[in-house]
């Protein structure tokens, strides 16, 4: 359904992008952020699902900058080198990166991101710092509830598993008081448990995370 293309941020840099297109008109556009393994098969497939929902969907690499062509599985050293390509990368440079994409995405209309593990980091910094978002929806965002300070300047859904071993529940909670304009749900889960090619999936979580985020895109987005 998708293809290749190239996007080029503010400073000039070039990174390669995954865009998928829907069958008919589009709602809108939603950038689709990575977890640390590039933008891979899951990924991919993620884009795609929102393109049959209706959405122009646009998944930059947000590793280019330090390395092309990233796209690993999620066996312990790809979860190695996925943190190490992701110590690499700058936040300053990857909010260019987003803002390039949502810019892409604009030929649609209006505009929603949502991101997975450290794409759910990436959303919710850039509902703060990129402008042109409609909405945000960070799932699982690692590093979040450090991040519990910055002001959104859309609408954010978060989505948080209860049993996520890299994300403090008692972090999801602050997070949640200290932005009650926002929403925040919390699911019965693990990290990880929207991505069906890993051993944390849990169906029924994601199943019900996607009716939300689609809701709420249609409410934000079209």
């Amino acid at each position: 359904m998708g293809s290749p293309i190239e996007l080029i941020a503010s400073d000039a840099h070039r990174i390669a992008a995954y865009r998928a297109e829907p069958a008919g008109k589009p709602r809108g556009g939603v950038v689709v952020l990575q977890e640390i393994f590039g933008v891979n098969s899951h990924i991919r497939s993620v884009a795609d699902g929102f393109a049959h929902d209706g959405y122009l969907a646009i998944a930059p690499a947000m590793f280019d900058r330090v390395q092309r062509n990233v796209d690993l599985g999620y066996t312990a050293d790809d979860i190695q080198a996925g943190r190490a390509l992701k110590e690499r990368t700058s936040m300053d440079a990857a909010m260019r990166d987003v803002e390039a994409a949502v810019k892409a995405a604009a030929a649609a209309g209006k505009v929603g991101v949502v991101g997975y593990c450290w794409g759910g980091l990436l959303s919710w910094m850039a509902a703060a710092r990129v402008s042109g978002l409609a909405c945000s929806v960070p799932y699982y965002g690692g590093g979040m509830p450090d991040q519990i300070g910055i002001r959104p300047q859309c609408p954010v859904l978060c989505h948080f598993g209860e049993r996520d071993a890299h994300i403090p529940l008692e972090g999801v909670k602050k997070l949640a008081a200290a932005h009650p304009g926002h929403t925040v749900h919390l699911y019965a889960a693990e990290h990880g448990f929207n991505c069906d090619q890993r051993g944390s999936y849990d169906a029924p979580a994601a199943r019900l995370a996607r009716e939300r985020t689609l809701a709420f895109f249609r409410q934000h987005v079209g």
